[in-house]
């Protein structure tokens, strides 16, 4: 596959905009935390990567500091991705965990970035990807990734856009952050709410999503993050939302949806086909964008066998317009390979 080659010739395929959204002549791959499947997630080295694959968008986690700089980091705690128990072991909380917001960047720029751990055990997520004993890397700011990839669009005459996620708002408000307000500032001060920039908003709570939408009237797309209820991410029944009726009230604050994979899967029938009046139908009648959530081709679900019988089922059979991808090179030789 060469990085520079026919993949990196479609990324900037868009042909026409419909509702604020650009449509490409073929799905998106969004890189997932950068090439995180390759190098230790939101790294910039891992950014460098998913753009020198041909990456069409690459995704930004991000949380607020205690001098309110929003950095790229996946949680609000510090501990699974970085030395911070060994740098800083008394700053931890009465839980035992290293949260992001009680540092400042100073703080936080002393850290290495690594690979992702499990706390209980040390050891890798992901065994078989980067070493966790690996350094030299660290956690960046926002701002920083945004002036690096806006800097290898103009060195590479490329477009290859941003896809924010804001974490935790009802929690950051908790803790005396307004992170939707912070990132707004952060976006127009680089110029990006404009019609025209490349970047997509995303949000798993809908209450802030919605608030976001009404306060700060984004010239950008909205994206509605849908979870497990399990996971906690925000007081919102996800199980409502994964219907007909859920839908089409996300399409009147967003323009897209975010739905995890396996609930992609479901709404298929045995044949594969998109289950009639499933929540995919209803997004898709809608023509909202579907960016399932998280394709690795080093942890398929259950009952396929390879990253590609996935993603037929993806691109092919459920239609999804995008999708998120740890291993962003293998979506693209896919889509490259179905393309010729």
């Amino acid at each position: 596959f060469n990085f520079a080659g026919s993949a990196t010739g479609m990324a900037d395929s868009g042909i026409a905009r419909a509702g604020g959204v650009a449509v490409p002549s073929r799905p998106i791959v969004i890189a997932h935390r950068g090439a995180s499947g390759h190098l230790p997630e939101h790294t910039l080295a891992s950014k460098a990567l998913a753009f020198g694959m041909g990456s069409d968008y690459i995704e930004q986690d991000v949380v607020v500091t205690k001098d309110d700089e929003l950095i790229v980091l996946h949680d609000i705690h510090l501990d699974t991705v970085t030395d911070v128990a060994a740098r800083f072991p008394s700053r931890k909380r009465n839980d035992g965990r290293y949260y992001a917001v009680d540092f400042t960047l100073a703080e936080i720029r002393t850290l290495q970035a690594r690979e992702r751990v499990n706390l209980a055990t040390g050891a890798a997520v992901f065994p078989s990807r980067f070493p966790v004993a690996a350094t030299g890397f660290s956690v960046p700011t926002l701002s920083q990734e945004i002036e690096m990839i806006q800097s290898l669009n103009k060195t590479t005459k490329r477009n290859v856009g941003l896809y924010i996620e804001y974490k935790a708002p009802k929690w950051h408000l908790q803790q005396g952050k307004n992170i939707a307000a912070i990132l707004m500032e952060v976006l127009r001060r680089h110029g990006l709410n404009d019609k025209n920039a490349k970047l997509f908003v995303q949000c798993f709570d809908p209450v802030s999503l919605k608030d976001f939408a009404a306060k700060f009237k984004p010239e950008f797309p909205l994206v509605q993050l849908i979870g497990d209820n399990v996971w906690k991410e925000s007081d919102a029944d996800y199980k409502a939302m994964l219907t007909p009726e859920g839908i089409k009230e996300v399409g009147r604050y967003a323009a897209g949806i975010g739905p995890w994979i396996p609930q992609v899967l479901d709404a298929l029938d045995d044949s594969k086909a998109i289950r009639k009046g499933s929540f995919l139908d209803m997004a898709h009648t809608l023509r909202m964008e579907i960016h399932p959530f998280t394709f690795r081709d080093d942890a398929l679900p259950k009952g396929y066998s390879s990253s590609e019988d996935l993603l037929r089922v993806l691109f092919g059979h459920a239609k999804a317009t995008g999708v998120f991808a740890d291993q962003p090179d293998t979506v693209l030789r896919y889509l490259v390979g179905t393309r010729d």
